[in-house]
């Protein structure tokens, strides 16, 4: 059976001291690791006392890196620095930065072949506009970016990858797929995965769902066959909610077995 695994975007919130407080609050309430990995992705400037604080049952991730090693890429993170900083996990192919920061399929590629490279854990976001959806593209968008942003890696990298679909209609919107939706774009996933991998890896690799999910939706979410977890945005932001969020992750798979 594949662990869950909770993570959370704080995107561009919370200064240092709402951090700590937050990271106090639920470090002694995360489920134990091998139940559940929960992880907080949050901005370049407090990842370091986050580290220190994260306690054995919780990661610490970042919401973005250069694919580069180096170089005049100003405002840039390279994979190096964040794994000197004790960084497990790294975001890459979010929609607002494919949306806002010109971000293409190319340049995710260039991004996991790098985190892997310096041995961080990626989180990759796909996901179609209401466009696509209505056009009955889903399928076809879906296809388009796990085909281009899984170029080149290897079974046992797409093993311990962590994919996040994230209907970007959905996501901030207050707008959510339903758990039947979701779960049937994370079953295609699964199966492109199949084709491109063969069974064993698409059984192991973990599928998330993203995209307003709060806590009157997870418990729903998380009971669907191919959803081994979420990736959450503003509902994270909050210690009750995100203790919440990991522990019925665990409760539901023991109710799907």
């Amino acid at each position: 059976m594949r662990k869950p695994i909770i993570a959370g975007n704080w995107k561009m919130f919370k200064t240092r001291d709402e951090a700590l407080s937050f990271i106090y609050a639920v470090n002694n309430e995360m489920p134990s690791i091998d139940e559940v990995d929960t992880v907080i992705c949050s901005q370049f400037t407090i990842l370091r006392c986050l580290v220190k604080r994260q306690g054995e049952n919780l990661r610490i991730g970042a919401q973005n890196m250069h694919f580069a090693e180096n170089g005049a890429y100003t405002g840039e993170v390279a994979p190096e620095m964040l794994t000197s900083l004790g960084v497990t996990y790294v975001i890459i192919g979010h929609s607002e930065r494919r949306a806002m920061f010109n971000e293409t399929d190319e340049s995710v590629n260039k991004k996991l072949h790098a985190a892997y490279k310096h041995g961080l854990k990626p989180i990759l976001c796909v996901g179609e506009t209401l466009d696509e959806r209505e056009a009955g593209l889903t399928e076809k968008r879906i296809k388009e970016q796990i085909t281009a942003d899984l170029a080149g890696l290897t079974k046992e990298q797409v093993k311990d990858l962590v994919i996040a679909y994230e209907p970007i209609w959905a996501i901030g919107t207050g707008k959510t797929a339903t758990p039947e939706m979701a779960n049937a774009t994370c079953g295609y996933i699964r199966f492109l995965i199949d084709n491109m991998y063969g069974e064993e890896t698409a059984d192991a690799i973990r599928i998330q769902y993203g995209g307003s999910v709060k806590v009157a939706n997870i418990e729903a979410l998380m009971l669907q066959p191919h959803i081994d977890g979420a990736l959450i945005g503003g509902a994270s932001l909050v210690a009750e909610d995100f203790i919440h969020f990991a522990k019925s992750s665990c409760f539901n798979q023991i109710l799907i077995t």
